[in-house]
C-alpha cells in the first residue's frame, strides 16, 4: 500500500487539504471517478447557483469520506444522528439550528453575509428562539411580562453609519429569564421576555428587559449529546438578542454580551464579538431609576447604539 497526497493538501502545497492515508492509486482512481460522476449529474441543472452549491457540497462531502477513512457503521450513526434531530425538531424546538450553531456553522454564515462596514454594529447569531408577533411596548416599557429575572434599563439610539438618527427603525428584542428559559421552553403560547418598539424621531428608543444570565442551549437531544462526547459545554454567555430594520438598511441580528461574564469566549455557539460586549452598570436597592421610580430590587443599566449599515453592502 502507498500512501497518496492529495496535490492541494498542506503536505504538497502548503494548504489545507485532505492526505488520503495509506491509500493505493488505483484505490484513489476508483474514488475520484465516483466524485466525478457525481458532479457530472448536475451538468444539467439551469439554476447556475444551485448547480454551483451542489458541486461544491459532493466534492467538500467525498473529500472529507475519503480523508478521514468514513466507515459505514460511522456513516450510519451520522444518519442516525441526523434522523434523531429530525425527529425533535417541531414548531417550537429546532434541533438543526443548534447543530449549526454549536458547529459555528451559523456564525460563519453570519461572517461572510455581513462584511463589516464604516461603523455598522456587528452581527452574531440568531438562535432557535425567535418568534413572530412579539408583543408591542411603547418606549420605556417593560418586555419582561412579569418573566423572572433582575430588571435591567436598556437604552441607546439607531442611526446609519453616517451617525443620521432613523427614526421608527423595529426593534425585536428577545431574551432568556434568570432560570436560562425562554417564554416558548414553557409553553407554546406563552410570551414574556419578548417585545417590539420603534426608536423615537430622533432615534433613541428605551425599555426594562432582564438582566442577562449564562444559561445552557437545550441539551436533552442529539446535539447536547454530541456535546457531551467531545468534552463541551453547553452554556451560552449571557445575552440579550436584538433584531433591528429600517427601510434603506441591511437588517441586522446581534446580541450584547454584559462584561465580565464567566462564560465568555467559552459560547458554545461562537457568538461574543468583542464590540458587543457591553457594561451592564449595577444599581443598588433604592437607586432612581430613568423613568422616575424607585424600585426596591437591585437593578442594572446599559446602553447600546445601534449602527445599521445600507443595505447591499
Amino acid at each position: 500500500m502507498a500512501t497518496y497526497v492529495n496535490p492541494g493538501s498542506a503536505q504538497a502545497a502548503g494548504a489545507q487539504g485532505a492526505i488520503y492515508r495509506e491509500v493505493s492509486p488505483e484505490q484513489q482512481e476508483v474514488e475520484q471517478q465516483l466524485v466525478d460522476n457525481v458532479v457530472a449529474s448536475f451538468d444539467l441543472c439551469e439554476d447556475p447557483r444551485l448547480q454551483e452549491l451542489m458541486t461544491s457540497l459532493v466534492k467538500h462531502v467525498h473529500s472529507f469520506i475519503r480523508e478521514v477513512r468514513l466507515t459505514e457503521e460511522e456513516w450510519g450513526t451520522a444518519i442516525d444522528f441526523l434522523t434523531k434531530a429530525g425527529h425533535i425538531t417541531d414548531e417550537v424546538r429546532q434541533e438543526f439550528i443548534l447543530l449549526s450553531d454549536t458547529l459555528g456553522a451559523s456564525m460563519q454564515t453570519i461572517n461572510v453575509n455581513n462584511q463589516a462596514y464604516k461603523g455598522a454594529t456587528e452581527a452574531t447569531v440568531f438562535g432557535p428562539f425567535f418568534v413572530e408577533d412579539s408583543p408591542t411596548i411603547e418606549l420605556g416599557d417593560d418586555l419582561a411580562f412579569g418573566a423572572p429575572g433582575e430588571p435591567c434599563w436598556v437604552e441607546g439610539t439607531v442611526t446609519d453609519t453616517d451617525g443620521t438618527p432613523l427614526a421608527g427603525a423595529l426593534i425585536e428584542v428577545w431574551e432568556a429569564d434568570e432560570d436560562g428559559l425562554y417564554d416558548v421552553q414553557y409553553e407554546a403560547g406563552k410570551r414574556a421576555g419578548r417585545a417590539h418598539l420603534f426608536s423615537a424621531a430622533d432615534g433613541s428608543y428605551r425599555f426594562w428587559g432582564l438582566t442577562p444570565t449564562p444559561y445552557p442551549i437545550p441539551n436533552d437531544g442529539p446535539v447536547g449529546k454530541m456535546l457531551d462526547a467531545v468534552g463541551r459545554s453547553p452554556l451560552r454567555a449571557s445575552h440579550l438578542h436584538f433584531m433591528v430594520s429600517h427601510e434603506g438598511a441591511r437588517t441586522l441580528v446581534t446580541h450584547i454580551f454584559p462584561e465580565g461574564d464567566p462564560i465568555g469566549r467559552k459560547d458554545t455557539v461562537f457568538g461574543v464579538k468583542d464590540s458587543l460586549i457591553k457594561r451592564f452598570e449595577q444599581q443598588p436597592v433604592g437607586t432612581p431609576t430613568p423613568d422616575g421610580r424607585v424600585i426596591d430590587v437591585t437593578w442594572s443599566r446599559v446602553r447600546f447604539d445601534i449602527v445599521l449599515a445600507p443595505k447591499g453592502v
